[in-house]
């Protein structure tokens, strides 16, 4: 049975977008959103990434109804929400801990938001039915969720939001209890409902690969503010500021000297090492941060000294590797230069420690912001 069939017949209430206007959260002096203004687009996968204690969760729970506002409105089209208790605003919920009840055999996990809304008897059945096979639970339907594994409780859990056809699906760290195997199959089979289903999703994470995987859009939140908001490719590729660079993956964020600026670039200098890259927004000081992805350094074909042009025009920097460590197809490394510069860079095979290697990097992957942040 195609997923869709969950929805066939009796289509879920359509919706042009949600929106939370100048939205505040604070417990007693704490603030944990700071007028938040965001836009979600009916069908649309949303993303809401950053460390822990970013209010992440916090404008989660909001838009759930979970937590009251301090200040600001939410709105749904042009019904305003805020003030409506969690069951009426027709949002599904997923949480980190999945909330199943230990109690209960996994179909009536499913089938309760539908009991509790007094839908038919053959029609929870028939219901439950399809979301049991859509998350390929059929066969555990009898099962209390202590003898299901953990990727099993989240698909219940899943089940459980979907099965309501809800406008809305709100996840809140759903695969993080996951060992990495399950939680990459988790995040296809999320995506796939989402795309099945026709769902409006909002998804909270700290890990950057999820998100980006996962999301047509991506919220970076830092201490309750956007920091920034886009495309994957477009928060991957352009961070904002180096709190986005660093979060992004550019593990090297080094603090150099502006030594001189020509057609369109910024030459950095410090204890020896010297890097060209491409200016990001504004610089108007006499520092600068340089921002360069591990995966982003190659192994010079011949040698050099930091600072001199590579045959792409690139930067290469000569440095004594400290420490490898083995991925698989590569090998994550740290390094420093003869002046105590540390870089992270990657290696085809693990070397050494005391090797000394030859780095490139050509200077539109070197990403320079007028300081850290």
């Amino acid at each position: 049975m195609s997923a869709a069939t969950l929805v066939e017949g009796e289509p879920r209430a359509a919706f042009g977008h949600v929106r939370m206007e100048g939205v505040s959260r604070r417990f007693g002096g704490a603030v944990a959103l700071d007028r938040i203004d965001l836009r979600i687009e009916g069908g649309e996968f949303l993303a809401l990434l950053g460390p822990s204690g970013c209010g992440k969760s916090t404008a989660l729970n909001c838009l759930a109804g979970l937590l009251p506002l301090s200040d600001g409105e939410i709105w749904l089209d042009d019904e305003r929400i805020d003030g409506l208790p969690p069951e009426r605003r027709d949002f599904g919920m997923v949480f980190q801990n999945y909330a199943l009840f230990p109690h209960l055999p996994v179909r009536k996990n499913v089938a309760f938001g539908l009991s509790v809304r007094r839908v038919g008897k053959a029609e929870i059945a028939r219901r439950v039915d399809e979301a049991l096979r859509l998350v390929e639970l059929s066969d555990h339907a009898h099962k209390l969720p202590g003898q299901l594994s953990g990727g099993q409780q989240q698909r219940v859990a899943i089940a459980r939001a979907v099965v309501l056809r809800p406008r809305l699906v709100l996840m809140d760290e759903p695969l993080s209890n996951l060992d990495a195997k399950l939680r990459v199959q988790m995040r296809t089979e999320i995506r796939r409902m989402h795309q099945a289903l026709g769902l409006t999703t909002v998804y909270v994470t700290h890990d950057q690969e999820e998100a980006l995987a996962l999301a047509d859009r991506v919220v970076v939140l830092r201490a309750g503010r956007i920091e920034q908001a886009g495309s994957p490719e477009e928060v991957y590729t352009y961070p904002a500021s180096t709190y986005i660079a660093g979060f992004m993956g550019y593990r090297n964020l080094l603090e150099m000297r502006v030594e001189s600026r020509t057609d369109g670039r910024i030459t950095l200098a410090d204890r020896g090492l010297r890097l060209t890259g491409v200016p990001q927004g504004e610089v108007p000081g006499e520092t600068a941060v340089a921002a360069v992805r591990p995966e982003d350094f190659t192994v010079a074909a011949g040698p050099g000294e930091s600072g001199s042009a590579g045959s792409a025009g690139g930067n290469v920097l000569g440095v004594r590797v400290e420490v490898s460590e083995f991925h698989g197809r590569e090998v994550a490394a740290e390094g420093v230069t003869g002046d105590g510069q540390v870089v992270h860079f990657r290696l085809p095979e693990r070397v050494a420690p005391g090797t000394r290697v030859n780095l490139t990097v050509p200077a539109e992957r070197v990403l320079v912001f007028g300081g850290r942040e």
